[in-house]
């Protein structure tokens, strides 16, 4: 598994490549955190949350990146792989800041239909 300081200029190459259009009322930025964040919304799991878009309130609007989730998720995967896995995060976290700028909140039903669709499973592989 790359390095904290390794997935730090990996995303920040990432976010460069990006458009700077997309950036506008991001005032926060892009923060890569150490922690492993888990979904809490239902029992305890192994759903964990690689980024996480964040807006309202004193810290304004942000996009979140977990690195002790990315390892713990793709720690075995190379580089190159891991960049591909950095890459769709930050782009489906842009897409819900874009979405929240414009009121709409397609991505997140969609997300929210993944996370209810992946508890039903797993509830049946357990009975």
């Amino acid at each position: 598994m790359i390095s904290i300081k390794e997935m730090e200029e990996m995303l920040n190459e990432i976010a460069e490549e990006l458009p700077q259009q997309i950036y506008r009322r991001l005032n926060g930025g892009i923060i890569l955190l150490p922690e492993t964040k888990q979904n809490r919304k239902r029992e305890a799991t192994n759903l964990y949350i690689l980024g996480q878009y964040h807006h309202g309130g004193v810290m304004g609007r942000y996009i979140s990146i977990y690195y002790g989730s990315f390892r713990r998720v793709y720690g075995h995967l190379s580089k190159e792989e891991i960049r591909k896995k950095l890459m769709h995060t930050l782009k489906h976290e842009f897409t819900h800041h874009l979405e929240s700028m414009a009121g709409e909140k397609d991505l997140e039903i969609e997300d929210a239909k993944f996370i209810k669709e992946y508890f039903e499973k797993r509830n049946k592989r357990e009975r």
